[in-house]
C-alpha cells in the first residue's frame, strides 16, 4: 500500500528545495549583474578619460594647423627716410654783385659763440622770407660793429649807449636793452630798416648797411662780405667753417 503522505512530504521537500535554489540562482545572479555593472563602469572610466586625453589633443593640433594656416600678419612699414638737408645758399645768391670789385676782405676762423649768434641773424632772415643776399648784408654788418659777439653795457668804454650784436642805440629807438641783447630782436629789427632802403638788394654791401646803421665810418662793413657769406655756408656744413657749433 502506497504511503501517500510520505509521498507528499517529499514533494513538498522538492519543493522547497527548488524555490531556496532558484532564490539563491536569483540573488548569485543579481550579485554578478550588480557587479558587472560596477567592473563597466570601472572600466569604462579609463576608457572616458582616454578619450578626454585624445580630445583635448585634437584641438590643440586643430588650433596649431588654424594657427600655421592663417595669413601671416603684415609687415611693419619702413621708416620714412629723413629728409635731405637744405643746399647752401650759392654764390649767386650770397654775392649778386660778385667779389671781384669789393675792398680786400678780412677772414678769421670764427668761434662756436660766434657761429650761433650767425645762427641766429640767418634764423631771423629766413622767419622773414628774407634771401640769402640780406642774411650776408647783416652778418658783415654784425662782424663790423660788435665782432659778432653780443656785447652788453660796457660801462665807462660804452659807446654811448650801444647795445648788442649792432650795437644798436636805445635812446635811437631800437628797442629797450633787454630787447636789443637778444640776437634775434636785434636782427629782426635790423632787417626791418634794411628793407625799408629803396633797392637794398641791388645795392653795394657798405652802401646798403650803411644806410641803416649810419655809422661814422661807412666804408667798414665791405671788407666783411666774403666772411660773411663763409660762415653762412659753414651754418649748412660747407666751406672753410663746416662743423664749428
Amino acid at each position: 500500500m502506497v504511503n501517500v503522505d510520505r509521498i507528499r512530504t517529499s514533494i513538498t521537500r522538492s519543493r522547497l528545495h527548488a524555490v531556496s535554489a532558484g532564490a539563491a540562482f536569483a540573488l548569485l545572479a543579481g550579485l554578478a549583474i550588480s557587479g558587472g555593472t560596477q567592473g563597466t563602469t570601472n572600466t569604462m572610466k579609463p576608457v572616458a578619460h582616454s578619450e578626454t586625453v585624445k580630445a583635448s589633443t585634437l584641438d590643440s593640433m586643430m588650433s596649431a594647423v588654424t594657427a600655421a594656416a592663417a595669413p601671416a600678419a603684415p609687415a611693419a612699414p619702413a621708416p620714412a627716410p629723413a629728409p635731405a638737408a637744405p643746399a647752401a645758399p650759392t654764390n649767386d645768391q650770397l654775392f649778386p654783385l660778385g667779389l671781384a670789385n669789393a675792398a680786400p676782405q678780412q677772414t678769421f676762423v670764427p668761434s662756436a659763440e660766434q657761429m650761433r649768434n650767425a645762427q641766429a641773424i640767418v634764423d631771423s632772415g629766413k622767419a622773414m622770407n628774407l634771401p640769402p643776399r640780406a642774411w650776408v648784408i647783416a652778418i658783415a654788418t654784425a662782424l663790423q660793429e660788435s665782432g659778432m659777439h653780443n656785447i652788453g653795457d660796457l660801462g665807462a668804454n660804452n659807446d654811448h649807449d650801444s647795445l648788442g650784436l649792432f650795437q644798436q642805440r636805445p635812446s635811437s629807438g631800437w628797442g629797450s636793452p633787454d630787447q636789443i641783447m637778444n640776437p634775434n630782436f636785434a636782427a629782426s629789427s635790423f632787417y626791418k630798416g634794411l628793407t625799408g632802403v629803396a633797392n637794398w638788394a641791388s645795392l653795394p654791401l657798405t652802401d646798403a648797411a650803411q644806410k641803416v646803421q649810419v655809422s661814422a665810418f661807412p666804408d667798414h662793413y665791405a671788407k666783411h662780405e666774403a666772411q660773411a657769406g663763409d660762415m653762412i655756408k659753414g651754418l649748412y656744413g660747407v666751406g672753410p667753417y663746416a662743423g664749428i657749433k
